[in-house]
């Protein structure tokens, strides 16, 4: 059915990607749509589906959500055949990263808060040309120029981002010292050898960013592919918060059907266990059966 009962030397590809949450709570429906998305695409490509875990953030964490998260995707047959990552194991690679970068003159240590620069609008470069007088550094800061980064989409097609005008120089270490997901993300997909990004299309402005420290760290680019992103019928992104997330509303059997419909793919309706419509899906898995823009339930 899954991946669960093959070793990594039973894949016909080089193709790796990776669901990662972040532990901040329950698994929600959002994001068993991105994990059953990804995990169908790498099985499409004849390659791995690795878990990893985003837990470089303390105050967001929720005691247990680790292990509730773990145990959802077991419940719905989502299992990686290599062992869980976890990114709080590699802040050491996450600090030599910024070091080089700040060694290299790419980066630099900022003394701005987040209430001193305008939302919506790019960093204005207050210290990037060093600390004014009595700035003391708080975060790090990655330079960008008039870089313009150009990327095909598997799903969405040809993008066109420049950070510079979207953000200005983005912080790659925080203010109370904890890593940045922009930096921590690119890191990490790099040591697994990660060949596409699959995840939902709520990220995809992040794209931009993460290209240019690819680029600053002199590291090979991924794929990407931005799977809909599921609204609920106001228009508004899914979340954990949202009181009728159908995994804590529906039955797996039910909730398993839902995520595949939001990929564009529904079963057959005498398919009913969730065994039923894996078996169903792996064989029927086509891209472009997918929606491109967001899907309501």
């Amino acid at each position: 059915m899954t991946t669960e009962n093959k070793s990594s030397s039973d894949y016909r590809s080089d193709y790796r990607t990776r669901f990662a949450p972040s532990p901040t709570g329950p698994l929600h429906f959002g994001s068993l749509v991105a994990a059953l998305g990804s995990h169908l695409r790498a099985h499409a490509q004849g390659g791995l589906w690795l878990i990893r875990i985003e837990d470089i953030d303390p105050p967001r964490q929720v005691k247990g959500a680790i292990e509730h998260q773990l145990k959802t995707l077991a419940s719905f047959g989502l299992r990686s055949p290599l062992p869980v990552i976890y990114q709080s194991d590699r802040i050491r690679d996450h600090c030599k990263a910024i070091a080089t970068l700040v060694e290299q003159g790419l980066a630099y240590p900022c003394g701005c808060s987040s209430k001193e620069i305008p939302k919506e609008s790019p960093y204005p470069g207050t210290c990037r040309h060093g600390l004014p007088p009595g700035r003391v550094g708080r975060s790090i800061r990655l330079k960008t120029h008039d870089e313009v980064v150009l990327f095909d989409d598997a799903l969405q097609g040809a993008q066109r981002q420049i950070p510079s005008q979207q953000t200005g120089d983005f912080i790659i270490r925080r203010g109370d010292g904890l890593i940045a997901y922009q930096l921590a993300v690119v890191v990490d997909d790099h040591a697994q050898s990660i060949t596409e990004v699959v995840r939902g299309a709520d990220l995809m402005d992040s794209v931009g960013r993460q290209c240019l420290i690819y680029d600053a760290l002199k590291l090979p680019r991924p794929q990407y592919l931005h799977l809909p992103v599921v609204v609920d019928a106001n228009g508004r992104k899914l979340s954990k918060s949202d009181g009728a997330d159908p995994i804590e509303a529906l039955n797996p059997n039910q909730a398993f059907r839902l995520a595949l419909r939001a990929l564009g793919h529904e079963p057959p309706s005498h398919a009913m266990s969730i065994e039923a419509q894996w078996q169903w899906a792996l064989k029927n898995w086509a891209l472009e059966r997918i929606p491109r823009g967001p899907v309501s339930i």
